[in-house]
Protein backbone atom coordinates (compact mmCIF):
# COMPACT_ATOMS: atom_id res chain seq x y z
CA UNK A 1 0.00 0.00 0.00
CA UNK A 2 1.42 3.34 -1.02
CA UNK A 3 0.93 6.50 1.06
CA UNK A 4 0.41 9.64 -0.99
CA UNK A 5 2.24 12.88 -0.26
CA UNK A 6 -0.85 14.55 1.22
CA UNK A 7 -1.07 11.86 3.88
CA UNK A 8 2.64 12.29 4.64
CA UNK A 9 2.20 16.07 4.91
CA UNK A 10 -0.86 15.68 7.16
CA UNK A 11 1.02 13.25 9.41
CA UNK A 12 4.02 15.60 9.55
CA UNK A 13 1.83 18.57 10.32
CA UNK A 14 0.11 16.65 13.07
CA UNK A 15 3.46 15.69 14.58
CA UNK A 16 4.68 19.28 14.30
CA UNK A 17 1.46 20.52 15.82
CA UNK A 18 1.83 18.10 18.74
CA UNK A 19 5.43 19.24 19.21
CA UNK A 20 4.42 22.91 19.47
CA UNK A 21 1.59 22.07 21.83
CA UNK A 22 3.99 20.09 24.05
CA UNK A 23 6.54 22.91 23.84
CA UNK A 24 3.88 25.42 24.94
CA UNK A 25 2.89 23.20 27.88
CA UNK A 26 6.52 22.90 28.99
CA UNK A 27 6.89 26.70 28.90
CA UNK A 28 3.71 27.07 30.97
CA UNK A 29 4.99 24.60 33.56
CA UNK A 30 8.37 26.33 33.64
CA UNK A 31 6.60 29.66 34.13
CA UNK A 32 4.65 28.27 37.08
CA UNK A 33 7.78 26.90 38.77
CA UNK A 34 9.54 30.23 38.21
CA UNK A 35 6.55 31.98 39.79
CA UNK A 36 6.68 29.57 42.74
CA UNK A 37 10.44 30.05 43.21
CA UNK A 38 10.13 33.84 43.23
CA UNK A 39 7.26 33.60 45.73
CA UNK A 40 9.38 31.40 48.00
CA UNK A 41 12.29 33.85 47.81
CA UNK A 42 10.39 37.13 48.18
CA UNK A 43 7.81 36.28 50.84
CA UNK A 44 10.43 35.63 53.57
CA UNK A 45 12.00 39.01 52.74
CA UNK A 46 8.61 40.71 53.08
CA UNK A 47 8.01 38.95 56.40
CA UNK A 48 11.46 39.98 57.66
CA UNK A 49 10.93 43.62 56.68
CA UNK A 50 7.51 43.66 58.34
CA UNK A 51 8.70 42.10 61.58
CA UNK A 52 11.84 44.26 61.71
CA UNK A 53 10.28 47.67 61.03
CA UNK A 54 6.57 47.39 61.93
CA UNK A 55 6.30 44.46 64.36
CA UNK A 56 3.06 45.74 65.90
CA UNK A 57 1.06 45.12 62.68
CA UNK A 58 1.44 41.97 60.61
CA UNK A 59 0.78 43.41 57.14
CA UNK A 60 2.82 40.68 55.46
CA UNK A 61 -0.32 38.51 55.48
CA UNK A 62 -1.77 40.66 52.70
CA UNK A 63 1.17 39.74 50.48
CA UNK A 64 1.25 36.11 51.53
CA UNK A 65 -2.46 35.58 50.93
CA UNK A 66 -2.88 37.81 47.88
CA UNK A 67 0.14 36.52 46.03
CA UNK A 68 -0.62 33.00 47.29
CA UNK A 69 -4.07 33.17 45.71
CA UNK A 70 -2.51 34.29 42.44
CA UNK A 71 -0.05 31.40 42.65
CA UNK A 72 -2.90 28.98 43.39
CA UNK A 73 -4.86 30.12 40.35
CA UNK A 74 -1.70 29.87 38.23
CA UNK A 75 -1.28 26.28 39.46
CA UNK A 76 -4.96 25.58 38.82
CA UNK A 77 -4.60 26.83 35.25
CA UNK A 78 -1.57 24.63 34.61
CA UNK A 79 -2.30 21.44 36.57
CA UNK A 80 -5.49 21.74 38.57
CA UNK A 81 -8.31 21.10 36.16
CA UNK A 82 -6.92 17.67 35.29
CA UNK A 83 -6.56 16.84 38.98
CA UNK A 84 -10.13 17.96 39.59
CA UNK A 85 -11.45 15.75 36.81
CA UNK A 86 -11.84 18.42 34.12
CA UNK A 87 -8.97 17.31 31.91
CA UNK A 88 -8.93 16.79 28.17
CA UNK A 89 -12.14 15.47 26.67
CA UNK A 90 -14.11 15.96 29.88
CA UNK A 91 -17.17 17.14 27.99
CA UNK A 92 -17.02 14.20 25.61
CA UNK A 93 -16.71 11.72 28.50
CA UNK A 94 -19.69 13.29 30.28
CA UNK A 95 -21.83 13.20 27.13
CA UNK A 96 -21.03 9.50 26.65
CA UNK A 97 -21.79 8.85 30.32
CA UNK A 98 -25.21 10.52 30.08
CA UNK A 99 -25.98 8.77 26.81
CA UNK A 100 -25.18 5.40 28.41
CA UNK A 101 -27.46 6.21 31.35
CA UNK A 102 -30.38 6.87 29.02
CA UNK A 103 -30.11 3.52 27.19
Amino acid sequence: MMINTEDKMAAGFSKEQRYYKAQKKVKEIKGFYTHLAIYCLVIPVIIFVNLKYVPEFYWFWFSVLGWGMGLFFHWLGIFGFKLLGFGNNWEERKIKEFMNENK
